[in-house]
């Protein structure tokens, strides 16, 4: 039996794009706690936990688009040029967290690095907000015109439902980032962040919730391959196990269950997304005969085969990478040195 293509595409970029949510999820929720702590030590043990792996995280993100543009190139086409403005901005915020990361400790100055934690914690929100946004408009669908291009603007895409995903990511984020500082600190610190997971938890659950409620309501073509396939209902009780497995594990000291955990409620919303969007790349509101699917916004089956085999040699590869450096980097963090 001959395997779909298009289908085997439409997974692999969203395992590369879930890949980044889980990794650079937890340090641009680290970024986004940033402030709450005040003593400098303590912020520089926030960023000395994601120095050594926040650059490797964001490979993901270039890998997801580089597999976005060669397998679906007219849905890369449209959306990037559809979302320029907002991702423009989102390059200018990762811009501002790496500059702030590296720059932070160069001076021993109060106002010096008051001005980067600042720069480094607006940056993970605003980077978390907008990639949240992204989501929601993919979800919720744009405007397209008959040559399925985009007929909106960049206000357009700051819809209420679009800004809910989006707060609602960076609720995610924050949680997960939480528990992992909490993972890699100890002493004073990490029984401060400890403290701070739980609500975290219930400020994602409160947006997650209300942004499942709206989903349900007003974008209900979301939820038609679960009704039609019931054994797809797995996803979403397998998703809200993992996310109320979180506070347990916080709760009895696993601290590292309580990481995979988070991640697997990450890994199951962005699933839970491919599910009900697919078999549509971009869909269009309010003409869905505009819309982009895996199969009319897709390479020839040539380049689809071709550009397989490369990602079955690339994707283990990156794996690998991934894998080295945060064995490399395991362990307690603490100040010396070579500290940020």
């Amino acid at each position: 039996m001959m395997i779909d293509l298009n289908i085997t595409w439409f997974g692999l970029v969203g395992i590369l794009l879930t890949g980044y949510a889980i990794l650079d999820g937890f340090d641009l929720g680290t970024g986004a706690l940033h402030l709450f702590t005040r003593q400098d030590e303590h912020r520089r043990l926030f960023l000395n936990a994601i120095g050594p792996v926040w650059d490797g995280n964001e490979v993901w993100l270039v890998t997801g688009g580089g597999a976005l543009f060669a397998a679906f190139p007219e849905a890369y086409a449209t959306v990037f040029s559809g979302f320029y403005t907002a991702f423009i901005l989102l390059l200018f915020a990762l811009i501002f967290r790496a500059v702030a990361i590296e720059f932070r400790s160069k001076q021993p100055m109060a106002w010096w690095r008051r001005m980067w934690d600042t720069s480094f914690a607006v940056a993970s929100v605003v980077c978390s907000l907008l990639l949240g946004v992204a989501f929601g408009n993919v979800i919720w669908g744009i405007p397209l015109d008959a040559e399925r291009e985009f007929a909106g603007t960049f206000l357009s895409l700051l819809n209420p439902y679009a800004l809910l995903v989006g707060i609602t990511t960076v609720a995610l984020f924050m949680m997960h980032g939480a528990i992992y500082i909490v993972l890699k600190t100890e002493g004073e610190l990490q029984a401060l962040v400890r403290g701070w997971v739980n609500n975290t938890i219930i400020f994602f659950v409160i947006c997650y919730g209300i942004a499942t409620m709206v989903t349900l309501l007003f974008a209900p073509h979301m939820s038609r391959h679960i009704i039609v396939y019931p054994a797809l209902f797995a996803l979403p009780l397998l998703t809200m196990l993992a996310i109320a497995n979180i506070p347990r594990e916080i709760h009895h000291g696993r601290d590292f269950l309580a990481f995979l955990s988070s991640g697997a409620a990450i890994a199951g919303l962005m699933a839970l997304v491919a599910v009900g969007v697919f078999p549509y790349l971009v869909q269009s509101r309010p003409n869905p005969d505009f819309s982009l699917t895996i199969y009319n916004a897709a390479s020839s089956p040539k380049t689809l085969l071709i550009m397989l085999v490369i990602a079955a040699i690339g994707v283990p590869m990156v794996l690998a990478y991934t894998a080295s450096i945060y064995y490399i980097f395991r362990g307690k963090v603490k100040l010396d040195v070579m500290s940020y």
